[in-house]
């Protein structure tokens, strides 16, 4: 009777050390927005993030710190590089500071699905590990042209005179245009069109609404250029020591969403440019060939610029993201 006692008491022993190691398997992950948490890119986040939680149980769960109110937008980059915050939903025009070959991520010609397929995704997390200490996990928001957007009329593809709001993501474009440039984060851009300090600001079709600049807004210039690029990205340490199971969590869940992309930005496309009509954001458009030198001079401007600042990897981004 006692040595079954002894061995009733080993087993319950076993199973709870079995328990707690298991328990303390599950990592949580903290992670930051560069966007608003009001915005679209978050709202379409954090179903994500409730999915991976439900399955991730016992193995990992993402814990959302918040947006910019907990790291400033252009700080993001650096706090995922370091290590303060494990991940990020951001844009690579937010951390060029860190690595300028990120600006080369809105010229890609390639939908996320076909550069996991060509290549082009392995190359992209080469240059990350190397230059900012980053997984690149995967691309939460494409197919989201960025536009012009005035609160003054013009008729041609000319921008002398005109002060525009920019990230890196329009510097070399508008400044080829001959616009005078100003950078500012995104919760600064309603009070610089209040106060006449810009006459414009450049953005992707979404998220106006989410900030209210429509209020402010009175005129979108077409064609639409690049892609806007958002993206979470892990620290590179971390990822490293996250176990199979934990990485193939976050993978899994990350290609589900992908390849819902294409439908739910075309229909959020659809919707948003009824809205902005209905704000009464009037419509600037080019003939052809004007519409056809426009884009030229961005992609030109662009690919210039981030060969330039990355002579090395440069060149190889723009051939593995341009079909």
């Amino acid at each position: 009777m006692k040595t079954k006692l002894i061995k009733s008491a080993l087993v319950l022993a076993l199973a709870a050390s079995s328990s707690a190691t298991v328990l303390a398997q599950e990592v949580t992950l903290r992670l930051v927005s560069a966007f608003a948490e009001n915005g679209i890119y978050v709202q379409h986040m954090l179903p994500w993030i409730s999915k991976v939680n439900a399955e991730g149980k016992g193995v990992l769960q993402i814990n959302f710190i918040g947006g910019p109110k907990a790291i400033p937008t252009f700080e993001v980059g650096n706090a995922v590089k370091t290590g303060v915050v494990d991940m990020a939903l951001t844009t690579g025009a937010f951390y060029t500071n860190l690595m300028p070959e990120a600006d080369a991520l809105k010229m890609a010609q390639l939908t996320i699905t076909e550069q996991r397929k060509s290549g082009a995704f392995d190359l992209i997390n080469e240059i990350w590990s190397k230059k900012a200490n980053m997984y690149y996990l995967g691309r939460m928001g494409e197919q989201q042209p960025f536009y012009l957007y005035l609160t003054k009329k013009i008729d041609k593809a000319d921008l002398t005179g005109l002060k525009l709001r920019i990230t890196p993501v329009y510097r070399d474009f508008f400044q080829v245009m001959g616009a005078t440039v100003i950078t500012t984060a995104p919760g600064e851009v309603y009070t610089a069109l209040e106060r006449g300090v810009v006459d414009g600001y450049g953005w992707p079709l979404t998220g106006l609404f989410d900030q209210n600049w429509q209020k402010m807004t009175k005129f979108r210039v077409e064609p639409g250029f690049y892609n806007a690029e958002v993206s979470l990205v892990v620290n590179l340490d971390v990822w490293k020591k996250l176990n199979p199971k934990q990485r193939e969590l976050l993978q899994k869940h990350m290609l589900e969403l992908e390849a819902d992309n294409t439908a739910y930005w075309k229909k959020n496309n659809e919707d948003e440019v009824k809205r902005q009509e209905q704000a009464g954001i009037q419509v600037i458009k080019f003939d052809p060939a004007t519409s056809k030198q426009y884009l030229d001079k961005a992609y030109e401007s662009g690919w210039a610029g981030v060969i330039k600042n990355s002579p090395e990897y440069g060149p190889k981004l723009k051939q593995a993201l341009t079909k």
